[in-house]
């Protein structure tokens, strides 16, 4: 049997938390997945480097194919998804719903409830995503105006919609997996 090289193709997404390194990478992938918004390339690097136990990476052959970054919110039970980025070259693989599960699965997040994101009324595939995860988990999603075009973007951006996913056991979760 011929011997498998390291440049070998793969279709299955190695997922791990992300390492100052990734920041550049990570800013190149956000910036290939509109409509995210472009944060500076340090922010990204800020992100993986600072919270790391909340954040995910896929790879595959060797690049950063996925993204989700995320943190506790502070003095509460709830996880905060601020992006989730695929590249092009990795859709159609569930990848987005994948890092999902893998972020709610991580002892940094044992304590959420919820898991919470922003999103924009015209952005389909974020609300795509986010209900089927809710659904994959047997969790709830409501949402809510919360960060208003006028009142806090002067103008400038879309009204970002607060979804609220109610977060189920980990028992509850590990058979829905």
């Amino acid at each position: 049997m011929p011997e498998l090289s390291e440049k070998t193709r793969t279709r299955k997404p190695l997922l791990r938390k992300p390492d100052a390194t990734d920041g550049a990478a990570i800013w190149e992938l956000i910036k290939a997945c509109a409509p995210l918004d472009e944060n500076s390339m340090y922010c990204n690097l800020v992100q993986a480097d600072h919270f790391a136990d909340t954040c995910v990476v896929a790879e595959m052959d060797g690049d950063i194919v996925g993204w989700v970054s995320g943190h506790m919110i502070p003095d509460s039970d709830e996880l905060f998804v601020w992006q989730v980025a695929v590249s092009p070259k990795a859709r159609g693989l569930g990848l987005g719903k994948t890092m999902l599960l893998e972020l709610i699965e991580r002892d940094a997040c044992d304590g959420a409830a919820q898991l919470k994101t922003t999103i924009t009324r015209d952005n389909d595939a974020s609300w795509s995503l986010f209900r089927s995860f809710a659904r994959s988990i047997g969790g709830q999603l409501s949402d809510e105006p919360h960060f208003e075009r006028e009142t806090h973007f002067e103008g400038r951006h879309a009204t970002e919609h607060m979804v609220t996913i109610t977060l189920p056991e980990a028992d509850a979760l590990a058979r829905a997996a």
